[in-house]
């Protein structure tokens, strides 16, 4: 029998994580220069209720998944800065979607929970629309942004396998990627308070993604 984590000091450690996004959505509505380096401490935040929960996860690959994906959405948060003589848009893509490829690869070996909905089809008519949208202003990212919203719409139709929160988390991540891509390639199309709304949304749907997961694996770790 494994000794459980309480609750209690679980929900206390999502508090920094909470903490830090809420300041960072607040810095960039603002406009503050300090919102890029407060961007860099969310995914090691967010590790800390992972931490945290390790003895209530037997399996290791679920814990390696998780650390993975939180590893390159750090990585990917901090393309330009990690690796300023290098194109950002293509090692952003690369980063995010090996996050994407690790939540992906979590959700179907251990948090699968039920039958994928029949809504889940939306995903796809999302990936087309998305297509068939920026297709003509992506240029020569064409191939790269199709792969990686083919990624990213699988990561949040097999999200809807799992626990409520995960399959909240993965629309809320979608929902990020989407605005980020309409600013990136038809920045004419967003008002001024997009960028912040993208990081909110992106917040959120990772912190739930790791909360359902914990949900999950704590209960089948017990």
């Amino acid at each position: 029998m494994r000794r459980r984590t309480p609750l209690r000091l679980l929900a206390w450690a999502f508090l920094p994580y909470v903490a830090i996004s809420a300041t960072h959505v607040a810095l960039l509505a603002i406009g503050d220069a300090v919102a890029g380096p407060t961007k860099l401490l969310l995914m090691p935040m967010l590790a800390l209720p992972v931490l945290v929960s390790l003895r209530q996860i037997a399996a290791r690959g679920a814990r390696a998944l998780i650390f993975a994906a939180l590893f390159f959405s750090w990585l990917g948060d901090g393309a330009g800065i990690f690796f300023p003589a290098a194109p950002e848009m293509p090692l952003m893509l690369l980063f995010f979607g090996v996050a994407h490829m690790a939540y992906i690869t979590l959700f179907v070996r251990y948090l699968t929970r039920r039958r994928m909905p029949w809504w889940a089809v939306a995903y796809a008519a999302w990936w087309v629309a998305m297509l068939v949208g920026l297709g003509p202003h992506t240029g020569s990212l064409l191939i790269a942004v199709a792969v990686y919203g083919l990624v990213l719409g699988s990561t949040a139709a097999l999200s809807t396998r799992c626990h409520p929160v995960v399959a909240t988390g993965g629309v809320l991540f979608l929902a990020s990627d989407t605005l980020l891509a309409l600013r990136l390639f038809l920045p004419d199309s967003l008002p001024s308070w997009s960028s912040p709304t993208i990081m909110l949304t992106y917040t959120i749907g990772q912190g739930l993604i790791v909360a359902g997961a914990l949900i999950t694996l704590r209960k089948r770790g017990s």
